[in-house]
């Protein structure tokens, strides 16, 4: 088969187009024919090489997938040769306790797609069958690969951990990311207030046609100040961000008194501070959040088969030029997914 790969860690130029072998499945694993695969700044990452992501080279990234039955391992009726499906990037042990309890993104041996194991960069790609869905009617190859990933994070960060509720204020960081455009239209499904983020003017009107209430271009504008006019010195009562040391002190500062902030990333470096006197006098709280559980992930495809939650996508891009794809990414122009096709 086809694939994108990186025999070692580095820049976008690492990213070659080769013949690879064909993924060889085994009991309970389903081989996927891709037709589409989003990608994620997590795809970044592991090519630069992390720490926290010990890879082996050659690696293809991809963790969102989308495309149709090839085959299924012995033993398994449930699904059929030719379906359309997506899968869930999420992999756990389906057995440990955390996993029972329905809390598979804390499984001790929690893995993604594309980063732990070989991903959806490809013409083929193997995951277990509990990592495999049905496609919602009406929904393309392309925006079944656009949502998984991000909409599940969203759901987790928005109900799951921040159990945001009617007639609240929230503060969405990027509403131009794969997760801040999920987050806006779900705490505005929740009846929230919704303030969002964008970096440039362009970006602005599309923001407010996914729900933001007001839209705050942080090129231009002081966002602690603007919230503070918008919430008469208030503030807000639950900030969701994935960016990290850039923004961080800003995201303390607009909440209000016993305010929430769930963070699931750090795309501009980690190393940030807080001063433990104003987090307990005012009663803050501050969770981290990283990916969600599959059954988050059914209730948000939920939402995407019945309209109430759209994936958003910026631009689709051949496999083959998966390179310019992360590029585009790096960039920050792009508002939404880019997502590969896959022939």
């Amino acid at each position: 088969m086809k694939a994108v790969i990186f025999h070692r860690h580095g820049g976008p130029e690492q990213l070659r187009y080769e013949d690879v072998p064909d993924p060889q499945i085994g009991p309970g694993e389903v081989l996927i024919r891709v037709k589409a695969c989003a990608l994620n700044y997590l795809d970044i990452w592991i090519r630069q090489g992390i720490p926290a992501y010990q890879v082996n080279l050659p690696h293809i990234s991809g963790c969102d997938v989308s495309g149709v039955v090839e085959s299924v391992g012995r033993g398994l009726h449930e699904l059929m040769v030719g379906d359309s499906v997506f899968v869930s990037p999420g992999l756990s042990c389906g057995t440990c306790p955390s996993c029972l309890e329905g809390r598979d993104n804390l499984c001790a041996t929690f893995q993604v797609l594309g980063a732990h194991v070989d991903g959806g960069y490809a013409e083929l790609v193997k995951v277990p069958v509990a990592n495999v869905f049905s496609i919602p009617q009406n929904v393309t190859f392309e925006q079944a690969a656009a949502f998984p990933l991000v909409s599940m994070t969203a759901w987790h960060m928005v109900f799951g951990l921040a159990k945001v509720q009617k007639g609240e204020t929230v503060l969405v960081m990027a509403a131009g990311s794969g997760v801040g455009s999920m987050a806006i239209q779900l705490a505005k499904s929740a009846g929230a207030h919704v303030i969002s983020t964008v970096g440039s003017s362009t970006k602005h009107a599309k923001a407010e046609l996914l729900g933001a209430d007001h839209v705050i271009n942080h090129s231009t504008e002081n966002i602690v100040t603007r919230i503070r006019e918008l919430t008469a010195g208030k503030g807000v009562d639950v900030v969701i961000e994935h960016i990290g040391e850039a923004v961080w002190d800003q995201c303390l500062q607009v909440l209000a008194r016993g305010g929430r902030l769930v963070t699931c990333g750090a795309t501009s470096g980690g190393d940030s501070k807080i001063n433990t006197r104003f987090l307990f006098s005012r009663q803050l709280a501050i969770m981290g959040s990283y990916m969600g559980t599959r059954a988050e992930l059914v209730q948000a495809t939920a939402f995407i088969g019945s309209g109430k939650l759209r994936p958003v996508i910026d631009s689709v891009v051949p496999l083959a030029e998966a390179r310019a794809a992360q590029e585009l990414l790096l960039n920050r122009q792009a508002f939404g997914k880019v997502v590969l096709a896959v022939n």
